[in-house]
């Protein structure tokens, strides 16, 4: 596969700096029931690498020590590390907000035919993946077939009081097709309403528009389609200063399955890792007694995915 790095290291990309630790982004590990041409992580059934006990234990730690409100758990598929339900308890039993990222089908796989029930018992916020109401526009991204399972997948979440209890939130997330930019948000989520509802009887909470980031998958397939220069130029004119303020490697810290870290989950896949101290590729255990705030932000080229337009973050736009 092609790679972009190269390309996003050399950048004018604007500094950055930490601003209070909210949330702590979990990579479980890039196994998963999919391979979708959109993914950064490249993620598939074919990949073993699976975050362990020992660092599942070190996350929470760190979230106890750093008073952490948000474990956002990502992967490949989280679900499919076998530490997942026990990352899950220990977060609930410390009061803290646990967020799945969820593909939908992986709720219908043979051997998890329980995780649904599983995820409304703990009360965990479920933010699924659902690139487009139009089937021909998810199969495209994600594979034949996938539409209808994530459908059933949701109408089980609903059945389960996902998106109709307060308690049980259920979000879903939008990603655009070839070189656009997301659609306002707002405008987008209305549509998909009352879509899905017409439809289908589907009731959701919020729907995240993010934008295409050009690394791994998705910055391969613009490089051999000769789109890389298009697609950084169309990023760059829609460049809004506005959105630093809130862009979410501020708040954030992503961990990857090893336990290292870095500013992001782009940056992570780009092991870049944090220049926050001076010290190179920091594993969750050099940070239990830091203070990361105020202090600097990598940047590369890729940031201007999350600042273009009405900005792009794992909790959708930025611009409100």
């Amino acid at each position: 596969m092609l790679d972009t790095r190269p390309l996003l290291l050399n950048t004018d990309f604007p500094p950055l700096t930490r601003a209070a630790l909210q949330t702590l982004q979990v990579n479980l590990g890039y196994l998963c029931n999919l391979s979708c041409t959109h993914c950064h992580v490249n993620a598939g059934p074919k990949r073993r690498e699976l975050m362990d006990r020992d660092v599942a234990d070190l996350a929470l730690e760190f979230i106890h020590r750093k008073n952490i409100r948000i474990l956002d758990l990502t992967g490949g598929a989280p679900e499919m590390n076998p530490h997942f339900r026990y990352l899950v308890t220990q977060a609930r039993a410390m009061d803290v907000e646990v967020i799945d990222r969820c593909n939908l089908l992986i709720l219908l796989e043979p051997g998890y035919e329980g995780l649904a029930a599983f995820l409304a018992e703990q009360g965990v916020t479920i933010t699924a993946s659902l690139p487009c109401y139009l089937e021909e526009n998810v199969e495209k991204q994600r594979g034949k077939g996938i539409y209808d399972g994530s459908i059933t997948a949701l109408n089980k979440l609903n059945a389960l009081g996902y998106g109709r209890r307060d308690d049980l939130q259920l979000n879903l997330v939008y990603n655009p097709v070839d070189l656009n930019l997301p659609p306002a948000q707002s405008g987008l989520e209305a549509d998909y309403k009352r879509i899905l509802a017409e439809k289908f009887g589907i009731v959701f909470n919020q729907l995240f528009t993010i934008t295409n980031m050009p690394i791994s998958r998705f910055g391969g397939m613009l490089l051999a389609k000769g789109l890389y220069n298009k697609y950084m130029d169309i990023l760059k004119d829609n460049y809004a200063e506005a959105n630093l303020a809130t862009v979410m490697c501020r708040t954030l810290l992503s961990v990857d399955y090893q336990g290292y870290v870095y500013d992001c989950d782009f940056n992570q896949m780009l092991k870049l890792p944090l220049i926050a101290t001076n010290r190179p590729k920091l594993h969750l255990k050099d940070l239990l007694d830091e203070n990361l705030e105020g202090r600097g932000i990598a940047v590369g080229e890729h940031c201007y995915g999350c600042t273009a337009g009405q900005g792009s973050s794992c909790g959708g736009a930025l611009d409100g």
